[in-house]
């Protein structure tokens, strides 16, 4: 299992794993919940105690990932396989990214 924090504003808010066997969860931390009045990772996915879990990479998650010529670049350079989207987001968004949200490797 892989685990990636997810930062919203520079804030801790929850964690997205890559689970054993297969599919994803993404889950906001507890003290992100009971702070209140805070943004969601994305509207598809408001803020609540009960975990989020798919099949595949949540789709808000997918499109924070480069396309084209720049992800094949970020491939080679991180030794990733091409259908590696965890792998990917965990070693680029965490500093390159559009709008208010970011994901670290843990």
């Amino acid at each position: 299992m892989r685990i990636a924090e997810v930062y919203v504003n520079g804030v801790f808010s929850g964690l997205l794993s890559e689970e054993e066997g297969g599919g994803y969860r993404f889950v906001y931390d507890e003290d992100y919940v009971r702070a209140g009045n805070v943004l969601p990772v994305c509207l598809a996915m408001p803020v609540r105690e009960e975990p989020y879990e798919s099949d595949i990479l949540f789709p808000f998650f997918s499109n924070l990932l480069s396309e084209g010529g720049n992800r094949e670049w970020q491939e080679r350079l991180h030794h990733l396989s091409h259908d590696d989207d965890f792998g990917l987001l965990m070693a680029t968004a965490s500093y390159d990214t559009i709008g208010n949200v970011t994901v670290r490797a843990r």
